[in-house]
């Protein structure tokens, strides 16, 4: 054996200057008092910690960070993105406005709230900080136009909603941020199933670290990624780790810019560190995919997060994930002079071009008529290819996971097709609870891959003719809509705020009250946007874009 290194100690994440611009949310329940050996200390009452946290739960629901909202006009301000990637944009920059005006939030997945925070050495509190905080997510949820999605497991097979979306995520360490032993910090996030679904950890050796197979192996996985969380994405790629799930939580704070300021170089302290080089790479490599930002383009990226970490010579984790179109967090701290939050942009409406959706898109728009019979409806839909946009209005039947479950149990017991799923397309979608004088709360498409187990069975007893959700599908979907004479129409992922006011005109429960948002709906839409994403002739639009094509490798 060789003698040993001598001592060195970094952090594994060793992080810059705080550079964030906070804005004072309260200086009550903080005081300072002398301690021990002239020590000062922080005091943080419970109430604080609840106050903060339900504050920061609202803002992440309705605003986002000055610069996302800036790297949604770039894209329509770029010539070379395409007219759908620039329609996108447009759609989330027009949802952003809606949302901030602080009663619809920017989408109906509200989220499981995630809370990590670092308490320094001089801060007291009574020791139930995560009760605190949790009651802080409480007040949000109840009080806000926010969904309730988590589910409590009674049974090993039985589950019910909360009704209150706890319980939240909270993980607390004690740790002085930055230095400073009188300070507490957080990390608020909201994370919606969609972009938490695509969240992907790979074992792999020794063997994938060099340039070629690194850009092969990414090329392959990043295309993996789809579009059901609502590109464009703020993507995170962590090569190595201590462990697998610390590579994991590692992709998920570089997805929410909460490792920016990392080294951006390796030393033998065996620091992480971001490659920035790789992240240009990696960013151009997705430019190339032809997804763009959910119906063809350049956008299926906003930015790309590489950090490298240190790892066990037997074990090279790979983690990937992903910031969706709702990029919803926010850091806060508290200190001797209050109780912090992040800034975020409440006016939003700064960033909107001035044009119209004529100048965005010379590509005609199809006007689809959903009060014609459903044969006509898809006799209408066959003249055109994939990736054609789409004008919806008229009515759609609203029915997700629980909804197909408990319909495909009645196909099973000998029952028919519901009239309803017979004679109307039918979105994949759960509201967010209505404001008063609404006539729906947020209510975005929920991600259509959940459902494809039952599309043969649906249209096969007359069902499901014409579906409409986000992202990709399976080929089983596409041979189902071949073989029955079928459509998957994909709507934008992300404009929840923006459908419920403009575009949704009338809800109404048909079945199944019991199940709340998961019950199924009838709504009234008007000039609802659509593409064409899986027609009656075999053809996928995502079919190709998700085929890799890369032949070399890094520079």
């Amino acid at each position: 054996m060789s003698s040993a290194a001598a001592f060195s100690y970094a952090p594994l994440l060793p992080t810059g200057p705080d550079q964030t611009e906070y804005r004072l949310v309260t200086d009550e329940g903080v005081d300072v008092v002398n301690g021990p050996g002239g020590r000062r200390f922080l005091t943080v009452e419970p109430a604080a910690l609840t106050a903060l946290t339900a504050e920061a739960m609202h803002d992440i629901a309705h605003f986002l960070r000055p610069a996302h909202l800036a790297q949604l006009r770039s894209i329509i301000d770029d010539p070379a993105a395409s007219p759908n990637d620039r329609f996108v944009a447009l759609d989330l920059l027009r949802n952003a406005n809606i949302a901030a005006g602080g009663v619809l939030p920017m989408c109906q997945d509200t989220g499981t709230a995630i809370v990590m925070g670092k308490r320094g050495r001089h801060v007291l509190t009574d020791g139930a900080d995560a009760e605190a905080i949790s009651r802080g997510v409480y007040q949000a949820y109840t009080r806000l136009n926010l969904r309730y999605s988590q589910l409590a497991p009674l049974t090993m097979w039985d589950e019910r909603n909360t009704g209150s979306n706890l319980p939240a995520q909270v993980e607390l360490y004690a740790e002085d941020p930055d230095g400073h032993p009188d300070a507490y910090k957080f990390l608020f996030m909201a994370k919606g199933g969609g972009s938490a679904n695509k969240s992907y950890l790979y074992q792999e050796t020794k063997a994938l670290l060099n340039p070629t197979r690194m850009m092969q192996f990414l090329e392959e996985k990043l295309r993996l990624i789809g579009t059901a969380a609502c590109p464009p994405y703020h993507l995170a790629i962590v090569i190595g780790g201590t462990s697998a799930e610390y590579a994991l939580k590692t992709a998920k704070y570089a997805s929410a810019k909460y490792l920016d300021a990392l080294p951006t170089s390796g030393s033998m302290t065996a620091h992480g560190f971001r490659d920035l080089e790789l992240e240009a790479e990696v960013l151009e490599l997705t430019r190339n995919f032809g997804i763009g930002a959910q119906f063809g383009g350049r956008y299926f990226c906003h930015d790309v997060r590489v950090v490298r970490l240190p790892r066990h010579g037997a074990s090279c984790p790979v983690a990937i994930a992903v910031s969706c179109s709702a990029d919803r967090q926010a850091v806060a701290k508290i200190t001797p002079s209050g109780v912090w939050l992040e800034r975020l942009e409440t006016d939003p409406a700064r960033f909107l071009p001035d044009v119209t959706d004529e100048t965005l898109d010379a590509e005609m728009v199809v006007k689809v008529d959903l009060n014609r019979p459903m044969d006509e409806i898809r006799a209408e839909l066959s003249k055109y290819p994939v990736k054609t946009r789409l004008s919806l209005t008229g009515p759609l039947v609203v029915a997700r996971d629980i909804a197909h479950a408990k319909i495909a149990e009645r196909l099973d017991a000998g029952e028919p097709m519901p009239q309803y799923l017979r004679d109307h397309a039918v979105y994949y979608a759960g509201p967010a609870k209505t404001p008063e004088g609404y006539a729906s709360g947020s209510f975005g498409p929920t991600t259509a891959g959940r459902m494809d187990a039952y599309v043969e069975k649906f249209q096969a007893a007359g069902g499901s003719q014409v579906m409409l959700a986000k992202g990709n599908r399976s080929g089983q979907v596409t041979r189902s809509c071949q073989q029955h004479g079928g459509f998957y129409l994909g709507s934008i992922g992300g404009p929840a705020a923006r459908l419920a006011q403009d575009c949704i005109k009338h809800v109404e429960v048909l079945e199944y009250p019991e199940l709340g948002m998961e019950a199924v709906w009838k709504i009234q839409v008007e000039d609802f946007p659509a593409f064409i994403v899986v027609d009656d002739k075999g053809n996928d639009f995502f079919a190709e874009v998700t085929k890799p094509v890369l032949t070399v490798g890094r520079r």
